[in-house]
């Protein structure tokens, strides 16, 4: 107890010093526990964002770009595939359920997604949880709109407000389909994935609000007569008129297809079947083996990133040994009058010990706090940029694990300048250095 109290004494008298050593720990421990804590989440994240889906099928391109703009709304398809296709795969006996989904709008930053009644009713996400309305209900005509939880919070929206979606992607809706307004009819409960970032809305008010529109141009008012073209599709541009009933707008072409089994050990050979279909190139995914796929990619790079983090924390801590040791020569006479009082050469041993564990200890504590506030305050930027959702305040055993290790780091770290405190004499310390 009397060596503790000496030790924190004596850190309170060089304040500065040590306060500047503690701050260099503390930023180190906060880039590590940072490092684990967006990988974890990261992954936890991308993993709860379906549920229950066996395959998704889309045009043949690599798995795992078909599971980023699928499910992720990451990137854009490369193709679409023909709606009948949708047709014919929904009606296999093997198949529960079947969810045509078309991408390619977006409103005010958020991307747009038709779908049909089916999305709502047998879509899953985290540990199989359904999607929750926190008010209104599904579309059931042409022009209305359900909104995921984000786009409801950031935006304002309520209930019967109006909606213009703009033609493709990203932040600036520059070609608008302002003649076709949508109405919000649902407003989805959060559920921590993409859906609280999309507009959902019917594949036939997708054809609907781009009949009049070629290459991203919307065209002249035309006459009936004119107005269809065997060509149109979603991403592609459509030239068929607008007529109210959704019977008149039956899509084409969409972007993907959810699929539901009635048995999840006919996967492999339905895959297979896609995989080889004659009608056009298909890719059929399985979504836990591809994100398998995804975090094998992505592993040398978190591995790079866990390498240059634990890096840094060696370097904040063989800074707090340097520290320690440039301090001894100004702290020879104060160890000489400890040694004169009766200190043992090991008591002035473990007082440095206890300084450089005093130091590492509340760099770690001080780091864990930085880390939770950095991720308090970028948590809503980065759900609302990449529909990641970082809980600051989660910790993990394995950062309680790295935490530990920080500190037993620490205490190595110590021992140098507690073995050149050991050797120092009681005569060194009472003769004067000029």
């Amino acid at each position: 107890m009397m060596l503790l109290r000496i030790a924190s004494a004596s850190l309170w008298n060089r304040r500065l010093a040590v306060g500047l050593t503690l701050f260099t720990v503390a930023i180190s421990v906060a880039l590590l526990l940072l490092v684990e804590r967006v990988r974890v989440q990261t992954r936890a994240s991308f993993a709860s964002t379906i549920s229950g889906t066996d395959l998704i099928v889309g045009a043949r391109s690599g798995p795992v770009q078909l599971l980023l703009y699928s499910v992720f709304r990451i990137g854009d398809a490369s193709n679409n595939i023909r709606y009948s296709t949708f047709e014919e795969l929904a009606a296999q006996p093997q198949i529960a359920w079947a969810i045509p989904i078309s991408l390619g709008d977006s409103h005010r930053g958020f991307r747009v997604m038709g779908t049909s009644g089916a999305y709502f009713e047998h879509f899953r996400h985290g540990r199989a949880q359904p999607l929750r309305f926190a008010s209104g209900a599904p579309f059931s005509a042409l022009h209305e709109a359900v909104i995921g939880a984000t786009v409801a919070a950031k935006l304002g929206y309520q209930l019967g407000d109006s909606i213009i979606v703009a033609h493709g992607g990203g932040n600036h809706d520059i070609m608008v389909h302002d003649d076709q307004p949508f109405r919000v009819v649902g407003i989805l409960a959060p559920t921590g994935t993409p859906v609280d970032h999309t507009v959902h809305v019917s594949l036939e008010s997708l054809e609907a609000i781009h009949a009049d529109w070629q290459h991203g141009v919307r065209l002249p008012a035309r006459g009936p007569a004119q107005d269809h073209d065997p060509d149109h599709g979603h991403d592609t541009d459509h030239d068929h008129g607008h007529e109210a009933d959704p019977d008149h707008h039956k899509p084409e072409n969409i972007t993907a297809i959810f699929v539901g089994l009635k048995n999840r050990s006919a996967a492999f050979a339905l895959q297979r079947q896609l995989n080889n279909y004659p009608g056009e190139p298909l890719l059929a995914i399985m979504p836990a083996y591809t994100l398998t796929q995804l975090w094998s990619l992505v592993g040398v790079a978190e591995s790079a990133l866990m390498l240059i983090s634990i890096c840094v924390v060696l370097a904040g801590l063989l800074g707090m040994s340097t520290a320690l040791v440039t301090t001894l020569n100004e702290r020879r006479r104060e160890m000489a009058i400890l040694r004169a009082l009766g200190a043992r050469p090991w008591q002035i041993a473990a007082l440095l010990l206890l300084e450089s564990t005093a130091i590492t200890l509340l760099g770690a504590l001080v780091g864990a706090l930085l880390m939770a506030v950095a991720l308090w305050i970028a948590a809503p930027w980065v759900a609302a940029s990449f529909g990641l959702y970082l809980d600051p305040f989660a910790f993990t055993p394995r950062e309680l694990a790295f935490s530990a290790a920080v500190l037993v780091g620490g205490l190595i770290a110590g021992l140098i300048p507690a073995w050149l405190a050991y050797r120092r004499s009681l005569a060194d310390g009472l003769t004067l250095h000029t």
